[in-house]
């Protein structure tokens, strides 16, 4: 009998060494490390989500929460993956200052325009939030520890991976180099306009986009040493209208987005130079300036685009429809 319990005394030590051992194996930390990056998930959220959501934004220089304060509201002990999603889900579909769960963001940023996206990107973004511990600013940990009085797991070892694979944009694919120029510089004009929208309201936003919109966009192209543009096929300013051969890619993405496809990067390629193009899709925000007259564009704002724009074109769309591309071109 004493030979038996030795024995299982022995098998549980090993079998909890074991166990110890596998938490905290470097192994397997940095496989774990390396289905985040890699995860489609993550590529999907920082195309759709970090214009307003990005973790580099500071505390008081953002126009939405960052994703991580998202999933540490909707996240719990008892929260399963599949709730999750169902969550991100419905939210998407119909943002509503009612069923926000952070209602503290929604005073401060307002409800987040309503934008129509691929049902299985809204999973595959929310599996990667569920599973994996994702960006977060600097100044989150505490910020989150002060409203709720709970710490936050460190995550560090993906973060640095994160930050490896994303700190020189030379070392991405063409389209790769191409989509995180133009979301860059979609960023910093979201910001901006959404900012002045919130502060000063749409007559003084659509004074922003006459006055600062190209200067915004050509500080961009120096500093990442690229020429970018937003084109379209029906321009508010002329300078924005779209050559042939853009037009055909505008055409393209139309395609895409009423099929209701996640659109890709359109690549290329000549000797010396790469040019990369990317569709601009409306949302709710988008259709106080660019809607319809008389139903989501009022007539004071209609005349204030007639004052400043005498050969506008563009107006007349419902949400998530292509009202041009980006277009970027950089040398290899």
């Amino acid at each position: 009998m004493k030979n038996l319990i030795g024995l299982l005394i022995v098998a549980i030590s090993f079998i909890s060494c074991n166990s110890d051992k596998k938490k905290s194996d470097p192994y397997q930390n940095v496989q774990h490390a390396s289905k985040a990056i890699n995860h489609v998930g993550k590529k999907l959220m920082e195309t759709n989500c970090y214009t307003c959501h990005s973790p580099s934004a500071s505390k008081t220089n953002r126009i939405g929460p960052p994703m991580v304060a998202i999933k540490k509201h909707y996240i719990n002990s008892e929260t399963s993956k599949e709730d999750f999603i169902a969550s991100m889900q419905a939210w998407i579909k119909n943002p509503n200052e009612k069923d926000a769960k952070m209602p503290g963001a929604v005073r401060r940023y307002g409800v987040m325009p309503k934008q129509y996206f691929p049902e299985n990107t809204i999973a595959q973004i929310a599996a990667y939030m569920y599973d994996y511990e994702i960006e977060q600013p600097n100044w989150f940990k505490k910020h989150f520890n002060e409203e709720r009085g709970t710490s936050l797991q460190n995550g560090q070892q993906i973060k640095q991976v994160a930050q490896q694979s994303t700190s020189n944009f030379e070392d991405l694919s063409y389209s790769e180099r191409g989509l995180k120029y133009a979301l860059a510089t979609k960023a910093v004009l979201g910001k901006n306009l959404r900012g002045t929208i919130q502060k000063k309201g749409v007559l003084e936003a659509l004074t922003f986009c006459n006055e600062r919109a190209y200067p915004l966009t050509d500080s961009m192209s120096v500093v990442h040493k690229a020429m970018i543009k937003r084109v379209s096929d029906k321009p508010r300013n002329p300078s924005n209208k779209a050559t042939s051969e853009e037009l055909n890619y505008i055409n393209t993405f139309k395609q895409v987005i009423a099929n209701n496809e996640e659109p890709s990067p359109i690549v290329k390629e000549s000797k010396d130079l790469v040019r990369v193009y990317y569709p601009i899709t409306t949302n709710t925000m988008c259709l106080q300036c660019h809607g319809k007259p008389n139903e989501t564009l009022n007539e004071t704002t209609l005349n204030r685009i007639n004052k400043l724009y005498p050969k506008d074109k563009a107006i007349g769309y419902n949400v998530n429809e292509v009202r041009g591309i980006w277009s970027i071109t950089y040398h290899k």
